[in-house]
């Protein structure tokens, strides 16, 4: 599957309605981006299970703005509409497959368990 771009429009939609997206966050006039792109799109067709999607934040900078992308390349990971990984800086493609993996692995009930009790820390 190859990669989908993500507007301010389409974002809700892409992370509410697929289990496990990955996001890459980048810019035009950005090296390292240009140089992980070609890894991204690789692992895009090695999982054809996941959506991976990419936001331009020089065309989509609210979008960058409500995630605080300070740095780019930024991956974001959801799954099942939670966040589970957000990194700046590029990474390889072995440890690209190796952190999909590990997220398809994840006990979601345990991490929205962790979450809950996250919350209940922050009111008490």
């Amino acid at each position: 599957m190859a990669t989908v771009n993500l507007t301010n429009e389409t974002f809700s939609d892409t992370v509410n309605d697929n289990e496990i997206v990955i996001i890459d966050f980048w810019a035009e006039w950005c090296g390292p981006c240009k140089s992980f792109s070609p890894i991204y799109e690789e692992a895009s067709e090695k999982h054809e299970d996941i959506v991976f999607a990419k936001v331009n934040t020089e065309e989509e900078q609210e979008l960058g703005a409500s995630f605080q992308i300070r740095s780019i390349p930024t991956l974001m990971i959801f799954r099942e509409k939670i966040i589970l990984y957000s990194q700046p800086g590029m990474i390889g493609g072995p440890q690209l497959d190796e952190l999909v993996e590990k997220v398809k692995q994840l006990d979601m009930d345990m991490v929205r368990a962790e979450i809950a009790e996250q919350e209940k820390q922050k009111q008490a």
